[in-house]
């Protein structure tokens, strides 16, 4: 075979019918989990309201619904870092259009929790789980060896269980915190969501 040949091999275009052959074998994997979550997001707005204002432009914007569609689609890395990411925007944008004193332009994440918890807007249990979130990201986005208790494999092997059944468990305690952020008074345009009956 001459080289010419072999490369056209390697670099031979998919047809179009195969593509969407693919996508349509994704979209049926796991069609009932996928409709199992996309249910769990609806309830999660019932009980903390379908509207929302979103501070922090179409960075937030972007990773709501980029999360929920990760959810949906099982992508639980994804939807973990993506509520880290929304969270930490929504929150340091609200200070932001405040117009606080002394706001720094990079603000790190302990400070904005620490601002909000003092402005009556975070509780300590909102804060311990914001933090439990920021631990969960950080070995997905900085590596850890497996002597570290966060690392993926680590916490695998301490549980006995599949790493996909803990980061499904990670992703749907961040979208359920993601969700319950945003449905704070302050974000909050709901007239009558679940939460402001009791």
């Amino acid at each position: 075979m001459d080289e010419d040949h072999a490369q056209g091999d390697l670099l031979s275009s998919v047809s179009d019918i195969s593509l969407m052959r693919f996508l349509l074998e994704d979209l049926h994997n796991d069609l009932l989990g996928k409709v199992q979550r996309f249910r769990f997001l609806n309830d999660l707005g019932d009980v903390h309201g379908h509207r929302t204002m979103l501070f922090g432009g179409q960075v937030t914007y972007n990773a709501w619904v980029e999360a929920r569609s990760s959810f949906v689609h099982g992508n639980y890395v994804a939807t973990v870092l993506l509520c880290q990411s929304l969270i930490e925007n929504l929150f340091a944008a609200f200070l932001h259009g405040g117009l606080l004193k002394n706001l720094p332009s990079k603000i790190e994440f302990s400070e904005t929790l620490r601002r909000c918890q003092a402005a009556g807007m975070l509780s300590n249990d909102d804060i311990d789980e914001l933090k439990e979130l920021a631990a969960l990201r950080n070995p997905l986005t900085h590596f850890r060896n497996v002597d570290d208790d966060r690392n993926l494999d680590r916490r695998s092997i301490a549980t006995g269980r599949f790493t996909s059944d803990i980061l499904s468990k990670d992703a749907w305690f961040a979208i359920t915190l993601a969700s319950r952020m945003m449905g704070k008074p302050q974000f909050r345009l709901d007239d009558s969501p679940a939460t402001l009956g009791g």
